[in-house]
């Protein structure tokens, strides 16, 4: 087995390789305005780190948001041409789940990332590999009964310190969390989803409301 993990969904470009038992390299930068330019430096950079080709993949695993539609869209259809091209599967995980995973807390938390707009991406967890609630955007304010008394990770957690006081790092996913993740899934025999993105909502880009259609006469 040989994964490649990669997400985009958060400001962070993270990209990592796992041989099935360990992550053997990893990836990370934080540009929130740089995900499709950094993408793929940074897997043939970690392909040449750990001295394995492209084409000894055996699976793509992609972090599915929730997450900004621009961000996302890099990671996700990278992944998808990589599965295409090396005629592998391609399994998408939640991207909270990623950082509930590297949080290694044994016990109720939330994870929370910035949704900007003054919102949060979250779900609540029972421990680091079980969630207990659908991933949801809201305002921070509006969810402060439900996380009250829980701790919390990510950059969302860490924005806003009066809904979630006991917030701590990591800050942003890692893809090496998303790789063993998956592998130890796979490895229960379970089957992964496929790829199917998390946008909660649509777009920024919109179109104008007094836009007028032109056509030739």
């Amino acid at each position: 087995m040989l994964l490649l993990a990669l997400d985009t969904a958060t400001p962070a470009v993270t990209v990592a390789l796992h041989d099935g038992t360990d992550v053997i390299a990893s990836s990370s930068q934080v540009d929130a305005r740089r995900h499709g330019e950094l993408l793929l430096p940074a897997v043939d950079r970690l392909l040449a780190e750990a001295g394995r080709r492209l084409d000894a993949v055996t699976a793509i695993v992609v972090g599915i948001g929730p997450g900004p539609y621009t961000g996302l869209r890099v990671g996700l259809m990278t992944a998808d041409t990589f599965g295409l091209a090396l005629g592998v599967p391609v399994h998408g995980l939640c991207t909270l789940d990623g950082l509930a995973y590297a949080s290694d807390i044994d016990g109720p938390f939330v994870v929370a990332t910035d949704a900007r707009r003054k919102e949060v991406y979250w779900a609540r967890y029972a421990d680091s590999r079980t969630r207990v609630t659908e991933p949801a955007v809201d305002r921070p304010a509006d969810i402060a009964e439900q996380v009250a008394g829980l701790p919390a990770v990510g950059a969302g957690a860490l924005l806003y310190p009066d809904t979630f006081p006991s917030a701590h790092e990591p800050e942003h996913v890692s893809a090496a969390a998303l790789a063993s993740l998956a592998a130890e899934r796979l490895a229960a025999g379970e089957e992964l989803p496929a790829p199917r993105p998390l946008y909660l909502r649509r777009p920024d880009a919109q179109v104008p409301k007094n836009y007028k259609v032109v056509t030739p006469k």
